[in-house]
């Protein structure tokens, strides 16, 4: 029998935008994947992967989003502004990756 590859929908409900945040603001970039299976979402900042098992102020929410607890903004330390972008996997289909956004946090 051959294989019959029918399309899987898997896409994006919901990209992030760009925001500006205020230090010490929570801030939420919004992310949500639709696939029959649920995809794995994770964030990439500035083109590499963020590590949010060990994060205690950036976390994953359950629709896929990115929660940014108390906004760090400092004259020499900025982990927080930069550009996002949601990815979404799901094995077997492969990987897709939202717009960018960004994160500009305004000085007082």
């Amino acid at each position: 029998g051959s294989l019959v590859r029918t399309f899987t929908p898997f896409y994006f409900l919901v990209e992030p935008v760009d925001i500006l945040s205020v230090r010490g603001a929570s801030v939420i970039m919004n992310c949500s994947a639709y696939c029959e299976t649920s995809p794995k979402i994770e964030w990439k900042k500035d083109g590499t992967f963020l590590n949010l098992v060990s994060d205690d102020r950036r976390q994953l929410l359950p629709d896929g989003s990115l929660l940014i607890n108390s906004v760090v903004h400092s004259k020499h330390n900025k982990p927080d502004e930069g550009y996002y972008q949601c990815v979404a996997t799901v094995e077997s289909l492969g990987t897709i990756v939202s717009r960018t956004a960004k994160l500009t946090v305004a000085g007082k």
